[in-house]
Parts: structure tokens; C-alpha cells; sequence
């Protein structure tokens, strides 16, 4: 127990290594792939950027200074807790729709006025101010240099949104078009003109454009308009509690950016001197209200001291009266100030507002000094009292009518020396270089998105096609592999050549044997192995006739057979190539002729055998028969006693009769000839037939009563993934 509980973390370390190796294998497999997937990906982030609508950002600076001191008299008390300036609520202004929607009145930002352009390149010719070539004269297209202006376009509720189309007639006209193409109509420069019964209007006061030049104009809601410049602009507070607010907005037009966040700013820096005198104004107003009442007031007061004069014979206060009565007036004429602060400031605050509450605080604060004075003004004698009293209202009310004269004036110097507490310290001003799109960071994206896709095409594919790599992987079906035979370069160029051959009927290529041109190949030295294991293996064999098959098509059968048979006729034996697949057969093809004249003519009685036998050139001992024309019944030709015959007769004439099958899972010709020869080998194609296909492939053999004898795995490649995950056996001597 303790030796298995040790080595079973060694195990499963070793098989992630090998998986983590075979991985890495398979990248190194297919990294032109993977360098393909890179390099498309790569030059598609090039041209998007290339293409691609460059945005550009103006920015703008912007304080918000603390309000001027004195410069409203009735706000002092609102000071004294030494508020910030509020930023946020002026960023909100800033955003609000009072001054972005005067923007958009302005600039007339509610009218897209967009040029038709060719589709794709069309923009990227007019940032690169190519104009109209000549051979371009009419067409519906808009070049660098044409532009129309629009000052107004007035249009019905139901035509908000909806897009027409403008076509220059010449420097004076132009024709409107619905979004269908029809004709509304035409106009001219300078006048309004009007569509649709009156429902849309359009006034064009410049065309710069050649004929048939087409733009798109669209006439959107106010809102929109409005909510479109709110998204392309931002404000921000530039640090902690500065008041310094950094304005910035996006858009594809430079100068039309630039110009657009001046305006905001101008608007918004009016809107507050006239908010700042508003302010005055109001207090002013408020002041002028209570300027009569407090004289007609004064008026009374006097008339009252006078008359008690006379009916007492104008009695004097004492030196002590008149330091009470002082003190008095002061109390008062700071009471009454703080009222009529406290009636400006209950318009803008409730009573539950740190400033109100100060203003409060400071009014009880005056009342319980004026109720102390008024105890001892109770201890003099009634006349003293009364003559108090009414010199106090005279002098209290005078003292109020002079501090309400004075401001008045101070209010209106206020009101006209309004300059708000808003300062523009820098002007809107354009970056020359687009803010949008970041082309290295695209490309780089692009770069990487192309690695990532690479790559996982890769892995799913390797997933998916998990085709036979090593010979283990048969044997553990219970079927010995008599050779693997390696993928041949020569091979591939002979294949090439063959089928460029076969397409074009007036031409044949002759010699499409590897083993006469190339002896010395890899695969042919495999081939000669495979021969010898056959020499042994069919001793024990009924007859000298061997079968190769594979469980589907393009596994190499054809390639297998004749180089085999060429290998064994050089050995000195007496071989016959049979081409069985009388449906797709091409063991025709290795020797550079036609399929006509072959087994199915045979089978069907139309000619011998020895009209259909063929030699080869240049190889003894070498004969083969082709497929003949492709017959509509080959499995029932292949049933008769005319093939069984055929069978017999050619294997007393040769030593080795070679019968190149179909596909044992496409057709059933495979099981049918293979009840009639000794030998049968299976064939698989390196990294194309799963080992289930393999195993299904053996077992229609068995069920059909034929039992392969071996395997053979064809079109072996040195590729990382199997060095690094099963190895790769195959070696040359030089």
C-alpha cells in the first residue's frame, strides 16, 4: 500500500508533463498557423485604424472664485461659516440643459449635415484631402473640399430624426430626396424652402460641392441634441476644493469642437453675471419696498416726540437717560439690520440652515441685551420713561432710514458692477493629435486577439482531430503494425504533378513511383521493412494474395500498393497490381495512363485478362490492372465467379498479387474481396483516422469473416507534438 500511494503522484506528474509538452508541441506544429492568425489580425487593426474616423478633444479651464466680498450688502451673514465654492452644484449647472441647449441654438448642433462618401475609404480620402478625380465628375459622392451650409431646418414632429438626402444641382440649386430616393423637390441658396406640404423646411446658404454630389441631412429632436453634446463633453474639478474646473469635449471636427466649447463657456460664464446681478436686483427691489415705510415711519416717531414736548413743556433727559438711550438705539438699529437679513436669506434658506441658524443666534443674542436695558429703563420716572421711549423710536427709526439709503446705493453699485465669480483662465484649444482611436494600443489588441484566436484554433482543432500518432495505439486494438512509413516530401510533389495532370486530359505525367525515382527515400526504405515482415507473414497465408484497405478514403492505399509492388518486383519477384476500387480508384495514375480497359471490363465479360494486364516501363517483373470504367454495380461484380476466377488465375501466373481495396467503412467491397485473398492489412493515415474509426474498421472486417493480419500507419511526420508526447521512431542511414 505504501509503494502504490507513492508513486501515484509520480504518475500523474509525469502524464502532466507529457500533456504540458504536447501542447507545446502542437504550437510549434502549426505556428505558421498561429504566425497567419497574428499577421491577419495584425494588418486588420492596421487598416481599421487607417480607417477608422479620427476624435479629437478640446479642453478649456475654467474657476470658480469665492463671491466678492460687500458686493451684495445683504449676504454678509452668509460668509461667516466661509463656505466653499460649490463645484459640484456649478458642474451640474454647467451640464444642465439651460446652457447646453442654448448651444445647441447657437451652432445649430439639432441639423447633422453629413457628406455621402464611397463606402469604407470614403472618409479616409477626405482626411487626406484628395479631391474629386476626373473621371469621378457626377458621381453621387462627396470628395474632400465640398461641403454645403445649412442655417435652419424647420420640420414637423413626425419628420424629427428622419434622414434626407441633399443632391447638388450646381452652385445655386439642389434637389431634396426622401430616405426611398424619391424627389420632394428642389431649392436654392438663401431661401427657405419648403417639402412635404409644409412639413419640412430648408434653408442652404452656401454649396461647395460639384453636380451630384449627395448629403445626408437629418433635423433631430432638441433633446437629443442636447444629450449628444452632454456625452462628448466633461468636467471635472482639477484637484481637492480648488474651484478650478477642467472642461474638455470630443469630437471628429476640430475646429467645430473648439468652437463649441467656447460657446458652452461663454453662455455659461453670461448666465452667471446675470445670476450675480439677479441677486442684486432682488435685493435692491426688496430695499426700495421698505425705504417709504420706514420714512412715513420716522415721520410718525417725530410728530409724537414734539407733541409730548409741548403738552410737558419740553422736558430733557438726564445724562444717564441718554447713555440708556443710546446703547438702546444701537441694539436696535443691529436688530433691525439682522431682520432684514434674515428676510433675504429665508428666500434661499430654511431655518434649519447653518447660516440661518448663525443669523439667529446672533438676533437672540441682541434681544437679551435690549431686555436688559429695558429692566432699567422700568426704574426712572414715567415722564423720563415716556420722553425714552419716544426719542428712542425717533432716533432707532432715523438710524434705520440712513442705513436703508445707504443701501440702496451700495446695491446699485453692486448691480452695476456685476462680473460674477467666474473666471475663464484658459480658452478652449484643440490637441493636434486625435485622442481616438489609440492605433498602437488597437493594433496591439488586434495583435494579441489574433495570438488568442490562433492559438485556440489550434487547440480545438487538436481536440477535435485526434487522429492515431503512434503505433501503440493499434497494437493496443490487437492488430500488430507491420511498418510506419514516413510522410515523403517527394511524395507530395509527385501527388501535385499527378493531379495537375489528371485535370487537364491533353497532357499525362508518367512515373508517379516513388520507389523508381527516388529509391533511396525514407518511405521506400520503410516499404522494403514492410516487405520483408510480409515474406514471413505470408508463409502462413492460403495463397500470395495480400489485400490493403483502410477505414476511409485518403489514407494512401493506392501509394502503399504500388510502391510496395515495385519494391518487391525489384526483389526479383513476379507482381501484380490490382486497382479493386472500380468506383475512385487511381492506381492508374502512379503510372502516368488511362483507368479504361481494366477490371470491370473483366468482371463484365467485355474483355481478358490479358488485354487488361499492362506492364511497366523500366520495371521487370511489374504488372498492373486498372479499374476500368466505373461500373453502377462494382459489389455485385465483385460477388461473381468471374472475380473469384480472375483471383485464381493471376495468382499461378505471379508470385505476389497485390489487390488495392475501397474503404472498408464507405463500401462493402473491401469485406468482399478481402473472404478471397490470405492477407489482409489494414491501413491508417498518421493523425487522420481516430482509433475508434480504426477499431470500427477491424471489426466490420471480423463480422464479414475476414481477419486483417496487421496494420500499417502511413504518412508518419516528425512533428513536435508526437516527439514530445510518444516519440518518433523512424531513423535514416546515409
Amino acid at each position: 500500500m505504501t509503494t502504490s500511494n507513492t508513486s501515484t503522484p509520480s504518475t500523474a506528474t509525469n502524464h502532466e508533463e507529457i500533456d504540458i509538452r504536447r501542447l507545446l508541441g502542437i504550437l510549434l506544429d502549426h505556428k505558421k498557423w498561429v504566425l497567419a492568425s497574428v499577421i491577419g489580425f495584425a494588418l486588420l487593426g492596421i487598416v481599421y485604424v487607417s480607417l477608422a474616423t479620427p476624435i479629437y478633444r478640446a479642453d478649456a479651464l475654467v474657476q470658480i472664485e469665492n463671491a466678492t466680498p460687500g458686493s451684495n450688502p445683504l449676504q454678509e451673514v452668509s460668509n461667516l461659516l466661509g463656505e466653499k465654492p460649490p463645484s459640484l452644484s456649478e458642474i451640474e449647472i454647467i451640464r444642465s440643459r439651460m446652457v447646453l441647449g442654448q448651444a445647441v441654438d447657437l451652432l445649430n448642433l439639432d441639423v447633422n449635415v453629413t457628406p455621402v462618401t464611397l463606402p469604407i475609404i470614403g472618409t479616409f480620402l477626405q482626411r487626406r484631402g484628395i479631391g474629386r478625380p476626373g473621371f469621378a465628375e457626377g458621381w453621387g459622392y462627396a470628395f474632400s473640399g465640398e461641403s454645403i451650409a445649412v442655417s435652419e431646418m424647420p420640420v414637423a414632429d413626425d419628420y424629427l430624426g428622419q434622414t434626407f438626402t441633399l443632391r447638388v444641382q450646381d452652385s445655386y440649386t439642389y434637389d431634396l430626396l426622401d430616405s426611398d430616393g424619391d424627389l420632394l423637390g428642389s431649392g436654392k441658396i438663401g431661401q427657405l424652402s419648403t417639402f412635404l406640404n409644409g412639413e419640412v423646411g430648408l434653408r442652404v446658404t452656401s454649396i461647395q460641392a460639384a453636380a451630384g454630389a449627395e448629403f445626408s441631412i437629418q433635423h433631430i429632436s432638441r433633446l437629443a441634441a442636447i444629450n449628444s453634446l452632454r456625452s462628448r463633453l466633461s468636467v471635472a474639478e482639477a484637484g481637492s476644493e480648488t474651484g478650478i474646473l477642467d472642461w474638455s469635449l470630443t469630437g471628429p471636427d476640430p475646429d467645430a469642437t473648439e468652437k463649441a466649447l467656447n460657446t458652452i463657456a461663454d453662455i455659461y460664464y453670461s448666465q452667471n453675471v446675470q445670476r450675480q446681478a439677479e441677486e442684486a436686483r432682488k435685493s435692491l427691489d426688496f430695499l426700495n419696498t421698505q425705504v417709504p415705510q420706514i420714512r412715513d415711519q420716522l415721520n410718525r416717531s417725530e410728530e409724537q416726540l414734539n407733541e409730548y414736548r409741548q403738552s410737558k413743556d419740553s422736558v430733557d433727559l438726564s445724562m444717564e437717560t441718554k447713555s440708556v438711550l443710546e446703547r438702546i438705539v444701537n441694539l436696535e438699529s443691529q436688530l433691525n439690520e439682522l431682520e432684514m437679513n434674515e428676510a433675504e436669506i429665508s428666500q434661499r434658506f430654511t431655518k434649519s440652515h447653518p447660516t440661518y441658524q448663525a443669523l439667529l443666534e446672533k438676533k437672540a443674542q441682541l434681544q437679551r441685551q435690549r431686555d436688559n436695558l429695558d429692566k432699567q429703563v422700568k426704574g426712572l420716572p414715567e415722564t423720563q420713561q415716556e420722553i425714552l421711549r419716544l426719542q428712542r423710536d425717533v432716533e432707532v427709526t432715523n438710524e434705520i432710514y440712513v442705513q436703508l439709503l445707504n443701501k440702496v446705493q451700495e446695491t446699485k453699485i453692486a448691480e452695476a458692477s456685476t462680473v460674477g465669480n467666474v473666471r475663464i483662465l484658459d480658452n478652449a484649444a484643440v490637441l493636434s493629435v486625435p485622442v481616438a482611436p489609440n492605433k498602437s494600443l488597437l493594433v496591439a489588441v488586434a495583435i494579441i486577439v489574433g495570438l488568442i484566436i490562433g492559438v485556440a484554433g489550434v487547440f480545438l482543432r487538436a481536440l477535435f482531430n485526434r487522429g492515431i500518432e503512434n503505433q501503440e495505439q493499434i497494437e493496443e486494438l490487437g492488430l500488430p503494425v507491420y511498418a510506419t512509413i514516413p510522410l515523403s516530401d517527394e511524395q507530395s510533389k509527385l501527388n501535385r504533378r499527378v493531379k495537375r495532370s489528371s485535370k487537364d486530359q491533353s497532357r499525362s505525367f508518367p512515373g508517379g513511383l516513388l520507389a523508381a525515382r527516388n529509391p533511396a527515400d525514407v518511405s521506400v526504405e520503410a516499404l522494403r521493412g514492410l516487405r520483408t515482415s510480409l515474406h514471413f507473414a505470408m508463409l502462413e497465408a492460403g495463397d500470395n494474395r495480400l489485400m490493403i484497405t483502410g477505414p476511409s478514403p485518403g489514407v494512401g492505399k493506392s501509394f502503399v500498393s504500388v510502391n510496395l509492388a515495385t519494391v518487391c518486383a525489384q526483389a526479383g519477384q513476379r507482381v501484380l497490381i490490382i486497382d479493386a476500387d472500380m468506383r475512385k480508384g487511381q492506381v492508374h495514375s502512379a503510372f502516368g495512363t488511362k483507368s479504361e480497359n481494366g477490371l470491370s471490363d473483366v468482371l463484365s465479360g467485355k474483355l481478358s485478362l490479358e488485354q487488361v494486364t499492362r506492364d511497366v516501363d523500366d520495371i521487370d517483373n511489374l504488372h498492373y490492372v486498372a479499374r476500368g470504367m466505373a461500373p453502377p454495380n462494382p459489389s455485385e461484380l465483385l460477388m461473381g465467379a468471374r472475380f473469384s476466377e480472375f483471383l485464381t488465375t493471376v495468382s499461378e501466373r505471379f508470385d505476389l498479387v497485390i489487390v488495392d481495396s475501397p474503404p472498408i467503412l464507405a463500401v462493402t467491397d473491401a469485406a468482399i474481396i478481402g473472404k478471397q485473398v490470405g492477407t489482409t492489412l489494414v491501413l491508417a493515415r498518421f493523425q487522420l483516422n481516430p482509433v475508434k474509426e480504426m477499431e470500427l474498421a477491424i471489426n466490420r472486417l471480423k463480422t464479414a469473416g475476414v481477419e486483417p493480419r496487421g496494420a500499417i500507419l502511413n504518412a508518419v511526420e516528425r512533428k513536435a507534438a508526437t516527439e514530445y508526447g510518444y516519440g518518433y521512431y523512424h531513423y535514416s542511414y546515409k
